[in-house]
């Protein structure tokens, strides 16, 4: 990682901060800290769009759901006897399949971006929370065509489906909100992708594809820690 210090805005930084939160609630259930936290949300309820009714659905379930509750409730949607209702992992939802082509190229790119996966960690670096929480690194200390390159391989084809999957699941209650809120942001990142690839020259470098990152991510980051 480079000594210079990126400037951030105050909307990447909250990009970055919902980004973290999603990946924290699809690794495992909510901890008593953090449910606390959602609980408590100051939420500014006069503003009429659906990323605030979707905070206000997971405020209120946060306020209702035990943490036994919330344990069953993960394993159900995301374990299972066997497996879960979901399965979190974009492979399966470009190609029906685990461990295909998708997870092959985004293990290169994630090795030319910096990033490597803890020796005891045993999900594919495909599951839904490892791949927000590179988004969230990415936010934070990568240029935008490095996220928009990332965000349109690996994740902008088929996150709507696993929310609207999550969403319907059978055990879904607290999740069904959860769902709420990522379908809710990653229709806005949608948008503002659209927009950034309309705005990034044609010679930009990266903007067709990722480049090794040589600097921008060059110290290793640790995936589902």
């Amino acid at each position: 990682m480079t000594e210079s210090v990126r400037q951030v805005s105050e909307n990447d930084q909250l990009r970055a901060d919902i980004y973290q939160l999603l990946a924290a609630l699809l690794r495992r259930q909510p901890s008593p800290e953090l449910l606390q936290f959602l609980a408590n949300l100051e939420i500014d309820a006069n503003e009429d769009n659906e990323m605030t009714k979707a905070w206000l659905s997971v405020q209120l379930a946060a306020q209702q759901f035990n943490n036994e509750q919330l344990e069953d409730e993960y394993f159900a949607l995301f374990l299972g006897v066997g497996s879960g209702e979901i399965l979190p992992y974009g492979s399966w939802f470009m190609t029906g399949s685990l461990m295909d082509k998708p997870l092959a190229l985004l293990r290169q790119d994630l090795m030319q971006l910096g990033f490597e996966r803890e020796d005891n960690v045993k999900e594919p670096e495909d599951h839904v929370a490892a791949l927000c929480e590179v988004m969230g690194t990415l936010i934070l200390e990568a240029p935008s065509y490095r996220q928009l390159a990332f965000y349109q391989r690996h994740i902008g084809s088929w996150i709507g489906r696993f929310c609207d999957s999550l969403a319907k699941a059978p055990s879904a209650a607290f999740y069904a909100t959860v769902a709420q809120l990522a379908k809710a942001f990653f229709e806005m990142e949608a948008s503002a992708f659209e927009q950034l690839s309309l705005d990034i020259p044609v010679n930009c470098p990266g903007s067709a594809d990722l480049q090794p990152a040589t600097s921008d991510l060059a110290k290793p980051v640790e995936l589902m820690n």
